[in-house]
């Protein structure tokens, strides 16, 4: 205290001692914090009214400025005006940031950091547990900056949260150690989806002004990373407090890096989480003399003065803090009521279930009916309309003025009124006001109303119908996540089975939630509402979850796709299709582009639900025996377990040091068993997620386990890079038995369905399989067979077989190899089918018990769960990339290869195929009036099909390398071709006549005919030439760049050309002069591929980042940067290459392939659609003279003809 204050304390001392009365003073000043309850105890004990005011004052000449402050505060306060006068001369100084004000001792930069974190308020009264907050406060001190976790626990209604909150209402503790802030976030009782909800609003509240993103994470582990970069570079040293967590795996989303203080009633819930860990338990009662304490604090009477029933009412209640608080709120407007509400209490007349031995319900009950019997008639029903609110749920005030149509005031004095009897919470955030209830008051009141809860529903609904009918829902709405969230949820309790159809039928809400949320939240309800929704039409509900269960990898991700031109590539008899063309066509009116997929009949999707539960490559997933979960690992190391039908997810576990390759449930589900890169076989109780057992023999990584059938005897094999197949019985504690064959790593092992053989596939190309008894090898196949004549150079095929899975009656084993899948039928060794879709290497495949279905794994971090049946049926020939298309009149003529080496004749328009021939084709085309087809092969040999009667010419001097290109002049008596041998060959096949173009160093890339014979060439070797193909003689030669020229193209006015290279550069080049017109630069990637406008004004390039840069040819000068939207997933806007570009006829629209096809506005830069093919890595895109249809082929092999919405 300083010298000032003291002086005066002391000069007025005697008069001091001879007036006050302590007892209510010390009231004052323990609520402030300055005194404590010993020490008021202290003075208590002295005999006389003048020894208790020396010892007081004898106490605050000890202490410092705030006590002083205090003391004087609480003399005005009881009226001892005359006293407070005399010490107002020596109120010390003290500064703002730091100065406690009247307000229960708490400084403004205290009120601040606390209002803007969300931390609650002080109960209505509240009493001090300075002994508890002390320990709290201690335990945070030692966090000492660096990641820990303090967790403060006890059973339900102890006060667990008012302590959190009254520890960090501390100044000292938050300058010191949190300067960056303090973070509420109620968590309670979660699902995923609402626990992603819960991370949504916490990362919109740490990053309010969109520094970071303009969009909310969409999964949870997106959102566990935002959060992390959010608290690491917006938020350094703050605290982040989760109020009533209780699961462990909620726990995880939160588990980076930061100072996390948190309440729960299970200590456990932090053993799954790293870094210090301290405890605080609370017991469950206050005691009897904090009880008495808090309720003279309502009816503001001292403690010594309460009637004889304030002892009994807290014996009754066991001094539960909710309980004590709700007696005395009612005691506070009745105060004679003392008698009833024992005798309430006693009588035990509000019985009900008893739910939970933690805690005593009853007595909470009794409390809880006393105190709403004890509203004042005209809110009484508001509070039965609160039965309908959900655990741990914080509603917007906005929510509840829907709901009563009332104004923001009259609802927040409504609700006030009710946290005043403590039969309410309230959370305040910034500006808004959130409303929950404890679990407790909700059990309560949905016991007791339960025969009125679907008319509170209904109410609910008709509400939000009212008024959005007049006002429009929109994202920037406090109580626009609410809905978002739980309208589904109010519409199946109130029993309104066709308004719920109609709201998840509706395209425009899955746009409007997904974009929102992402897709998990839906998929969850279209399971959960599944009966009530299959009423209505149960092909439109799977119309609508197929929809959502296949698009989910995409829905996730940002750029939020377009749902519309989503919906469109559904199929025509879908309701999701349906939608989405009345839709498009209404916007097409107002200007947007949208693309009808116009082949897309022949398609069929031969997946049920692709799901991303890992941030990398998925290297192995399995279904359980019972077929309810799947458990997959990964490069990210963890082990996870998922529902099998929606996706959710059930455990998280850092299971190894390094990559975990592969998984597998035992027979009886009981146990997991991991293996990893970290050379360890794991097993794990797959329920909770401890630890059984770790071996470790193998003397390199560990590739795949699988367990025997039959769990008597309970087998585990393990194939390794060390070329061992190793069998282990769980019972004991070495290896049983070890096989020798394989010459390289083995990938994957897996019993028959008798447990008789052992299957195992490895790197040598083999499949082998084992008897299991006697650990001999009986059988092997070499599989390199297969993949020859395919579309690799033969000498380089390496086929490394991944996994194989049985069927459940052992007639079939599945295959992978590359990305590729093959089912085999084990008698006969026929293969039955296979299939495509994971747009990179699949790592694993597994039938589900039944058969019915079967999943695959792979490096694009997905996981697809497939129809066996479906896929079956599906033909498994498919197109190679390189198409030639004639557009004429109305019709589209594909030329295509297929992976069984037929020459196809596409017509696009109607899907009709005609099969040519059959050849070792490298290369195709079309002649100009479709009279004649050409191509070439692998062996530089070149073919010539009239296709009137089948005739067939052929070229006496071929190529001496595979040919590349193949061309007809437009009279289509000459055919041109380019080869790897670097030739090009002018083949007047009429007449037999040959011209040779030789001059190119290297390959020829490619080549372009101009008008009056002349043709340009470009290469490998930097150059670009142009040639007369009558004389063979070379006209003009460019030495355009240091690296290999990958593409060029011709001014529609022939006077210049375009190269582009792998150095970076694309140049303008002047047919008449020897140097370029422009160099452009600043492309960061190879750049793949150009383009002229029709009008010659403008150049667009493409590179290898996916960027496209948009030039003006005069001078030369950059006009506009399509540049990708960067993304945390590191997925470009293109993603990937951009390999193609070709512009519309007026200039104004541009047309780009790469990872997939996107149409952009030429005038601003802006992506106009995007159309996701199902595969990627798109190499080219013919476009029709009009702009208005084009043709592409993916990686999948499936063709696109794609028409513009008109």
């Amino acid at each position: 205290m300083d010298a000032k204050a003291r002086n005066c304390l002391l000069q007025h001392r005697e008069a001091l001692e001879k007036d006050i009365k302590t007892s209510y003073i010390m009231d004052h000043m323990i609520s402030d914090g300055v005194l404590t309850v010993s020490e008021e105890e202290k003075v208590k004990n002295q005999p006389t009214k003048h020894q208790r005011a020396a010892v007081l004052i004898k106490l605050i000449l000890k202490k410092d400025n705030y006590s002083y402050i205090s003391f004087y505060n609480a003399l005005l306060h009881e009226g001892y005006k005359d006293l407070a006068a005399l010490l107002h001369s020596g109120i010390p100084e003290i500064s703002s940031s730091s100065g406690k004000d009247s307000d229960g001792g708490i400084t403004s930069y205290v009120r601040t950091v606390l209002c803007e974190g969300g931390v609650p308020q002080r109960p209505v009264v509240f009493v001090t547990r300075k002994k508890l907050v002390n320990a709290i406060q201690q335990k945070l001190f030692k966090l000492n900056g660096d990641p820990g976790w303090v967790t403060i626990y006890g059973m339900a209604g102890c006060g667990k949260s008012v302590l959190a909150a009254e520890a960090v209402r501390d100044h000292s503790l938050l300058e010191g150690c949190f300067p960056g802030g303090v973070h509420w976030v109620s968590v309670g009782k979660q699902d995923k989806s609402g626990l992603l909800m819960k991370l949504q609003n916490l990362c919109s509240r740490l990053d309010q002004d969109e520094s970071f993103s303009q969009r909310l994470p969409l999964n949870i582990e997106e959102a566990k990373d935002r959060l992390r970069i959010l608290m690491l570079r917006k938020h350094p040293r703050s605290l982040l407090i989760l109020d009533d967590i209780w699961d462990s795996w909620v726990l995880k989303a939160f588990d980076n890096q930061c100072q996390i203080l948190l309440t729960t009633r299970d200590k456990s819930v932090t053993d799954s989480v790293m870094g210090p860990k301290y405890v605080v338990p609370v017991e469950s009662g206050l005691g009897k003399e904090k009880g008495l304490e808090i309720l003279s604090l309502f009816v503001n009477m001292k403690k010594a003065d309460l009637p004889e029933q304030a002892h009994s009412i807290i014996k009754e209640c066991k001094g539960s803090p909710l309980v004590v608080s709700l007696i005395g709120a009612l005691l506070r407007d009745f105060p004679n009521r003392w008698e009833y509400y024992l005798r309430q209490l006693q009588n035990k007349q509000f019985k009900r279930i008893r739910k939970s031995s933690s805690y005593d319900y009853e007595a909470l009950d009794e409390a809880m009916s006393i105190s709403v019997e004890m509203l004042r008639e005209d809110i009484k029903d508001y509070y039965t309309d609160l039965s309908i609110l959900q655990k741990d749920v914080k509603v917007p005030t906005k929510v509840l003025c829907i709901l009563w149509d009332m104004e923001t005031e009259e609802v927040e004095d409504i609700l006030q009124e009710f946290v005043n009897k403590s039969l309410l919470i309230c959370d305040r955030n910034g500006k808004s006001f959130r409303y929950y209830l404890h679990d407790l008051q909700i059990d309560f009141l949905t016991e007791k109303n339960r025969s009125q809860l679907q008319d509170l529903h209904k109410k609910m609904i008709t509400q939000f119908q009212r008024y959005y009918q007049l006002h429009t829902l929109s994202p920037d709405q406090e109580d626009c996540m609410y809905w978002y969230n739980f309208l589904a949820y109010h519409m199946a309790s109130a029993n309104m089975h066709k308004e719920l159809c109609a709201l998840m039928f509706s395209l425009d809400w899955i746009k409007a939630k997904t974009e929102l949320v992402g897709p998990a939240h839906l998929i969850h309800e279209f399971v959960e509402y599944r009966h009530i929704l299959d009423e209505k039409d149960c092909a439109v509900c799977e119309n609508f979850q197929e929809f959502l269960s296949l698009n989910g990898h995409l829905l996730g991700r940002q750029p939020f796709p377009n749902i519309v031109q989503l919906g469109l590539c559904e199929p025509e008899t879908s309701e999701v299709y349906q939608q989405a063309k009345l839709r498009a066509k209404q916007e097409v009116d107002n200007g947007m582009l949208y693309l009808e997929w116009i082949n897309k009949k022949n398609i069929k999707n031969l997946s049920r639900l692709v799901v991303r539960p890992h941030t990398d490559a998925v290297y192995h997933a399995c279904f359980s025996e019972d077929g309810q979960r799947i458990a997959s690992c990964g490069a990210d190391k963890t082990l996870q377990v998922f529902k099998a039908e929606t996706g959710e997810k059930l455990l998280e576990i850092k299971a190894h040091e390094d990559e975990v390759l592969c998984c597998a449930f035992s027979t009886d589900d009981k146990f997991i068993a991991t293996c990893s890169v970290d050379k360890k076989v794991k097993i794990w109780n797959s329920v909770t997620g401890e630890l059984v057992h770790t071996y470790d023999e193998h003397s390199e990584q560990v590739n795949c386990c699988h367990f025997t059938n039959k769990s008597h005897p309970l087998l585990l094999a393990t194939g390794s890079s060390d070329f061992f197949l190793k069998l282990w019985d769980l019972n004991q504690k070495e290896c049983r038995n070890t096989m020798f064959g394989h010459t390289n790593s083995v990938n994957h092992c897996r019993f028959s369905p008798d447990d008789e053989l052992l299957a195992s596939c490895s790197a040598d190309g083999t499949l082998k399989l084992w008897d299991v008894r006697s650990a001999n090898e009986r059988k092997s196949i070499n599989m390199k067979q297969f993949f020859l004549n395919s579309e690799d150079p033969q000498d380089e095929i390496e086929v490394i077989v991944k996994c194989c899975s049985w069927s459940a009656d052992g007639a079939r084993i599945m295959v992978a190899a590359k990305n590729k899948i093959f089912l085999w039928n084990i008698d006969s060794c026929a293969k039955v089918a296979d299939c495509r879709g994971h747009l990179s290497w699949v790592h694993g495949a597994m039938f589900s018990p039944d058969g019915s279905s079967f999943l695959t794994s792979s490096d694009d971090q997905t996981i697809r769960v497939w129809e066996t049946k479906k896929v079956c049926k599906s033909s498994a020939i498919v197109l190679k990339q390189d198409v030639d298309v004639v557009f004429q009149e109305n019709e589209v003529m594909v030329l295509a290869v297929d992976s069984g080496k037929h020459l196809q004749l596409i017509n696009g328009k109607t899907g009709q195929v005609d099969y040519l021939t059959e050849a070792q084709v490298s290369c195709c085309c079309l002649s100009p009036h479709l009279q004649y087809v050409a191509f070439g092969d692998e062996d530089g040999a070149i073919q010539i099909l009239e296709l009137l009667n089948n005739r067939v010419f052929q070229s006496r001097i071929g190529h001496k390398k595979a040919v590349r290109h193949i061309q007809f002049t437009a009279d289509g008596k000459t055919l041109i071709s380019s080869s790897d041998d670097s030739s090009i060959q002018i083949w007047n096949w009429q007449s037999e006549e040959y011209v040779f173009l030789q001059a190119h160093q290297e390959a020829v890339k490619d080549f372009r005919l101009l008008k009056n014979s002349r043709l340009l060439s470009w290469s490998f070797d930097g150059t670009v030439k142009v040639w007369n193909i009558i004389t063979g003689q070379m006209e003009k030669d460019f030495v355009c760049h240091q690296g290999t020229v990958l593409s060029c193209d011709i001014s529609s006015d022939a006077t210049k050309f375009s190269s582009t290279s792998a150095d970076k550069t694309a140049k303008i080049w002047s047919f008449e002069l020897p140097s370029p017109l422009h160099e452009l630069k600043g492309h960061n990637g190879c750049v793949r591929c150009s383009a002229f406008s029709v009008d010659s004004s403008l150049l667009a390039t493409g590179d290898d980042n996916g960027e496209i840069r948009i030039w003006n040819v005069s001078n030369g000068e950059l006009l506009h940067s399509c540049a990708p939207i960067s993304v945390e997933e590191g997925a470009a806007t293109h993603g990937g290459w951009v390999t193609d570009l070709c512009f519309s006829p007026d200039s104004k629209m541009l047309v780009s392939a790469g990872g997939h096809l996107k149409w952009w506005n030429v005038e601003t830069g802006e992506s106009l659609q995007t159309f996701y093919t199902n595969g990627t890595n798109l190499k080219k895109i013919h476009v029709s003279p009009d702009f208005k249809t084009c043709v592409t082929v993916d990686n999948l092999g499936i063709l696109y003809i794609l028409q513009i919405l008109e």
